[in-house]
């Protein structure tokens, strides 16, 4: 079984319930960057000790929070020493409007992932996106490039569309899969 990390930050309690269905469909362990930027004692080694690691932030204004980009800033030192390379990468995103510019987080993610010389994992299901598809069916939001949830400003964690969240677990299932497969080459 592949060591996988989830590292991610969540200012109110979306992202982290994303990191959370993410985590379950992975068999991953949770590592939470706090409202300052920084991981816990020992979260580096964590890091460097998985084979996979998939990287997720709440979308504002477009982009990473602060407090992921001053981790990602921070990797430079593993980077340095190629920690992560040919590690497996995946990521996600939350925002409360129904694009928000998601995409352009997962880009950030992605090119994060590049820089260390990763190995990144793509969403791999179908798009709910026929006449007869419902809010809560699995990649209603229909992204490829990693996992994507919305969920209303105005509502808690608590409230997230099913369909987002079996989306997000479906994708940790797909981002273990694949590093087991790494795992065995």
């Amino acid at each position: 079984m592949p060591s996988i990390v989830v590292v991610y930050h969540s200012g109110y309690g979306h992202t982290q319930r994303m990191a959370q269905a993410v985590a379950d469909g992975a068999g991953a362990s949770l590592l939470a960057i706090d409202a300052e930027g920084n991981l816990p004692a020992g979260g580096w080694e964590q890091l460097k000790a998985a084979d996979a690691i998939i990287f997720g932030s709440p979308t504002y204004m477009g982009s990473v929070s602060w407090q992921f980009k001053k981790f990602a800033d921070a990797s430079s030192k593993p980077w340095f020493a190629q920690e992560w390379k040919d590690k497996i990468a995946a990521g996600f995103t939350n925002s409360a409007g129904m694009n928000g510019d998601k995409h352009q987080v997962l880009t950030t993610l992605f090119t994060l992932a590049m820089q260390h010389g990763m190995i990144w994992v793509s969403q791999g299901l179908m798009p709910s996106n026929t006449r007869g598809a419902k809010r809560d069916d699995v990649n209603y939001l229909v992204s490829y490039s990693g996992a994507i949830a919305q969920s209303p400003s105005d509502a808690g964690a608590d409230a997230m569309a099913a369909g987002d969240l079996e989306t997000a677990r479906l994708f940790g299932e797909r981002v273990a899969q694949v590093a087991a497969r790494f795992q065995r080459a």
